[in-house]
C-alpha cells in the first residue's frame, strides 16, 4: 500500500486504536494490582446510557454532552453500586456486575427506542466503535503530516485520543510514588499521611476519562479488553512495576497495530472476500497475548503482587 492510499484510508484508525489501546492499558495496571479490573468493565458499560441521554437531550451526537451524560451516568453506577452492597449487604463484585449489565442492558433499550437513524449511534456501534470509517479524506500521502491545511480536517476521534493519552500519562507520572504506595501497601501510605481514598477514586476517575473517550471510536468491546488484557499479560512477564508499565504499553500497541491489520487482510489471506471487525480483532489480539504469556512469561509460576 503506498503512502498516497495508507496516510488517508489507515493512518489515523491505527493511531486512534493504539492512543485508546495505552490510554487504557495505563491505569489498567494499578486497578489490576489493587483488584478492581472489572471496574474498567463496569465504566465501558455504564457510559453507553449517559451517552444516549446525552443524544436525546441535545439532539446531536457532540463531544462534550455525551462526556458530561457519561461522566454523570458513571457516578450514578458508583452510587447504585454502593447502595446494593450496603443495603443487600453482598460482596462489592456482586454489587458491580449487577449494576453495570442493568444500566447497560437499559442503554441499549433506549437505542432501540430512539431515533438514531440520521446519527452514527446505535447497538452495532456501542458494541464495535466506528474505527474503520475514521479516515483522514484531506491527506494526499505523507506530506499532508506537514500541511496546515491537510492537519485541519483530522478526525477530531484522533485529537481527543492523543489528548486523553497524553492526560493519563500525566496523572500516573505525578502520581506515580503515592500511587504505587497505596497500591503495595494501603496501611503504610495512610501513615505517611496520603489520602488514599481521595486517590483510588482519582484512579477511576482517570480510568473513566479514558473510557469515555474512547468509547465513540473504538466501542466497548476493545475498551474492555485494554484495561485487562495487556496488563494482565504485563503482569506475567516480570515483577518489577516499572517494567509492568512498559511491557504493558508493548501489548497494547501491538494489539491495535496487529488486530487492525489482521482485519483488514487476514480474511483476504485465507481467501473470503470481506474484512472483519478491527475492533473485534483488536480485542482478539489482546487475548492471544494474554493466552501466550500464560503459557510462556517467565512470571506465570510465582503468586503476589509485582515488587514496587
Amino acid at each position: 500500500m503506498s503512502g498516497e492510499e495508507f496516510v488517508p484510508l489507515s493512518l489515523t484508525p491505527l493511531l486512534i486504536g493504539v492512543f485508546a489501546a495505552v490510554a487504557c492499558a495505563l491505569p489498567g495496571n494499578f486497578l489490576l494490582l489493587r483488584r478492581q479490573a472489572l471496574i474498567g468493565d463496569a465504566i465501558s458499560h455504564v457510559v453507553l446510557p449517559g451517552i444516549v441521554v446525552a443524544f436525546l437531550v441535545t439532539g446531536a451526537v457532540s463531544t462534550w454532552p455525551m462526556m458530561i451524560g457519561a461522566a454523570l451516568a458513571a457516578v450514578v453506577a458508583v452510587v447504585l453500586i454502593e447502595a446494593i452492597r450496603r443495603l443487600g449487604r453482598i460482596e462489592p463484585g456482586a454489587a458491580m456486575g449487577v449494576t453495570f449489565t442493568s444500566m447497560f442492558a437499559g442503554g441499549v433499550l433506549l437505542l432501540e427506542q430512539s431515533d438514531t437513524s440520521s446519527v452514527h449511534l446505535d447497538v452495532e456501534h456501542a458494541l464495535y466503535g466506528n474505527l474503520e470509517s475514521l479516515i483522514w479524506l484531506d491527506a494526499e500521502g505523507w506530506h499532508s503530516l506537514l500541511d496546515p491545511v491537510a492537519l485541519a480536517g483530522l478526525p477530531h476521534e484522533l485529537i481527543r485520543m492523543a489528548a486523553t493519552l497524553l492526560v493519563v500519562a500525566l496523572f500516573i507520572f505525578l502520581f506515580w510514588r503515592p500511587l504505587k504506595l497505596s497500591t503495595f501497601d494501603e496501611g503504610f501510605a495512610r501513615t505517611l499521611g496520603m489520602q488514599t481514598g481521595r486517590l483510588g477514586m482519582a484512579l477511576v476517575v482517570v480510568a473513566a476519562v479514558a473510557a469515555v473517550a474512547a468509547f465513540d471510536a473504538v466501542g466497548s468491546i476493545i475498551v474492555i479488553a485494554m484495561f485487562i488484557c495487556p496488563p494482565a499479560a504485563a503482569r506475567l512477564m516480570t515483577n518489577r512495576l516499572e517494567r509492568q508499565i512498559a511491557w504493558s504499553v508493548a501489548f497494547a500497541v501491538v494489539s491495535a497495530l496487529l488486530g487492525y491489520v489482521l482485519a483488514g487482510f487476514g480474511p483476504l489471506w485465507l481467501g473470503a472476500q470481506n474484512a472483519v471487525s478491527a475492533a473485534g480483532m483488536i480485542a482478539t489480539v489482546s487475548g492471544l497475548l494474554l493466552a501466550l504469556a500464560a503459557l510462556f512469561g517467565p512470571c506465570r509460576k510465582r503468586s503476589g503482587a509485582p515488587a514496587a
